[in-house]
């Protein structure tokens, strides 16, 4: 990521620097941008390379590949900022590029989502839920792999103790939320929560031969 940042910063830099903008808000550096200010990009992207590296990754799974995606949605922020909309939060806009972008790298694959899971699974937030199974646009072939995927994620989660499957199912296959799996369980959110963790590391094992 050093070197295709400093790329991006490279190509984008202004000439001078000023000495306060690091203590300044997203809407306040875009706005120095665009006024002109010396080095407000390179603040932005200083403060927000790790994130966005981060979240690209755990979506595509190839390091080199987003550190490239990430310099993209740096260059299409440059290119459009003059657009950005300064009532919306410019956190939400940047990390839409970058969603975007990633998405179109999983599209260009063909690759199901869920050929992810083992390596999302180590480093996921709790707000993630990465089993997606059906694409309308698939081809043939791949539609195929995808019904072989849902029947080996459906023989893993049949393995799991019935505690674990329980907040698993609920969570990443019906999308529930914790507050309504923690009613249907009648347990308390923290108890969801550290049941949904050990279910999921547990999934990851039990299917991870199904994925090679």
């Amino acid at each position: 990521m050093v070197q295709a940042t400093a790329r991006t910063q490279q190509a984008l830099k202004p000439a001078s620097s000023g000495s306060d903008l690091q203590a300044q808000e997203d809407a306040q550096l875009v706005q120095a941008h665009l006024s002109g200010a010396a080095r407000a990009f390179d603040v932005i992207v200083d403060r927000y390379q790790t994130r966005l590296l981060n979240f690209v990754y755990r979506i595509v799974g190839d390091r080199e590949r987003s550190e490239d995606l990430v310099q993209e949605a740096f260059i299409r922020v440059h290119r459009h900022l003059a657009r950005f909309d300064r009532s919306k939060k410019f956190s939400t806009w940047i990390y839409t590029i970058a969603s975007n972008l990633a998405k179109n790298e999983l599209r260009n694959r063909a690759r199901s989502p869920l050929v992810l899971f083992t390596t999302l699974a180590p480093a996921w937030d709790d707000e993630e839920r990465p089993l997606e199974f059906e694409d309308p646009n698939a081809q043939p072939d791949e539609a195929f792999r995808q019904r072989h995927l849902r029947e080996a994620v459906e023989q893993s989660v049949a393995k799991l103790p019935a505690h674990h499957r329980d907040v698993f199912v609920l969570r990443e296959l019906e999308g529930r939320s914790y507050e309504e799996i923690a009613e249907i369980t009648k347990c308390n959110l923290g108890t969801v929560k550290s049941r949904l963790n050990r279910a999921r590391n547990a999934f990851a094992e039990i299917i991870e031969p199904a994925l090679r």
